[in-house]
């Protein structure tokens, strides 16, 4: 059987519109905009990979369009002509040749997986050691900045079964403003669902001493890092009747390692793109169980590609025990696939087909491909 090379690599930016603003303690995001990655081989087999960030820079040091330039100009002429079959022997190579750059690597790891799935007919999920569950719980953000606004989301959600876990978006508001918040939706909700917030780093270690105490008293049951200090997360894991849950810091295998060390939280976040793609997930989560800490399925507020990625690694997982939060498909407006996720019953269905398990609608994706690299508007 003759080898298979890597042809070429293609990237482009899909600006997407998504159905309302959605408002972080960091920046408040008016759309999304994917960073599609093609792998073309020689044997005629196209993998797709997408980067995504949430707002733009203002979550982390990688953008779309910071991805788009790093792919074309040094990941993809490294990979031109190498055997696009070895993934982690390829992405082991591109390390060296390119430091961080965990969203890129991410988008690329998932497009080479695609592709070797396709090439062999089996899912992703059965390249990550095989899939344990074939539904994923999925909790739902509310995060349009309004009580009012966010209580009628939530009950919609309850009402189509499509959510029953909702993560509320707090730390841009005074401390008491976002207290009053929480508890007002968790007595709208009551018993129908549960609620957790993510603060985004965005309080000081001794605000967040005092509010998390309220949260629990709010009926919260999970804060998603509330501090941007390791040590300070650390020093609140463990003093109060709520789970603590790790995300920006984890930033790979060897940051998680350093939280575990000093059972710096209660549960880790998982995301692919955070943590530099699958198989660097992978090795996050198995730290995580390891240490005795519980896991839960991330989001960058992802596209379909990343967020199918997710869902294969995240069903291969041995414990998920605080589900995931898999929803940015259902952000944007536009249906970038020729056949949509399935997403019912509170939960995502993982595709079985070979590779990802789903097909890009290319006609409608290219009405939303930007046309280079800068994007102005008022």
């Amino acid at each position: 059987m003759a080898s298979v090379t890597i042809e070429r690599i293609e990237t482009r930016l899909v600006d997407l519109p998504t159905i309302r603003p959605h408002k972080l303690s960091v920046a408040t995001m008016h759309g999304q905009t994917l960073m599609l990655v093609k792998v073309y081989c020689s044997d005629g087999v196209i993998g797709i990979g997408e980067g995504t960030t949430i707002a733009g820079l203002a979550y982390g040091p990688e953008s779309p369009e910071s991805m788009k330039l790093a792919i074309d100009a040094y990941f993809a002429p490294a990979m031109i002509g190498q055997d696009p079959t070895r993934i982690q022997a390829l992405m082991a190579h591109l390390g060296k040749l390119v430091k961080v750059n965990h969203f890129a690597k991410s988008a690329l790891e998932t497009a080479l997986l695609d592709a070797q799935g396709k090439r062999l007919g089996v899912p992703v999920s059965e390249l990550l050691g095989g899939r344990r569950r074939e539904r994923l719980p999925v909790a739902w953000t509310l995060a349009s900045g309004d009580t009012f606004k966010d209580v009628a989301e939530a009950e919609a959600m309850l009402e189509a079964r499509r959510h029953n876990v909702f993560k509320l978006k707090i730390g841009a508001k005074e401390l008491k403003a976002d207290i009053r918040h929480v508890a007002e939706i968790k007595r709208a909700v009551g018993e129908r669902a549960a609620v957790r917030v993510d603060v985004n780093m965005a309080w000081s270690e001794t605000q967040a001493a005092w509010a998390i105490p309220a949260l629990a008293e709010a009926g919260c049951e999970l804060v998603e890092q509330p501090v941007a200090s390791r040590a300070a997360l650390a020093r609140l894991t463990g003093r109060f009747p709520v789970a603590l849950m790790a995300d920006e810091i984890l930033q790979g295998p060897e940051s998680a390692f350093e939280i575990a060390k000093h059972h710096g939280a209660d549960v880790f976040a998982i995301k692919i793109e955070q943590n530099g793609g699958l198989f660097a997930a992978q090795r996050v989560a198995a730290i995580a169980d390891a240490a005795g800490i519980e896991l839960y399925g991330g989001t960058m507020l992802e596209g379909a590609f990343s967020t199918v990625a997710s869902a294969h690694l995240f069903a291969s997982f041995a414990n998920l025990q605080w589900g995931t939060e898999l929803f940015g498909p259902l952000l944007i407006t536009e249906e970038i696939l020729t056949k949509p996720l399935d997403y019912s019953n509170f939960e995502l269905a993982v595709p079985n087909g070979p590779g990802l398990g789903i097909e890009l609608d290319e006609a409608r994706v290219k009405r939303f491909t930007r046309d280079g690299l800068v994007k102005v508007t008022r």
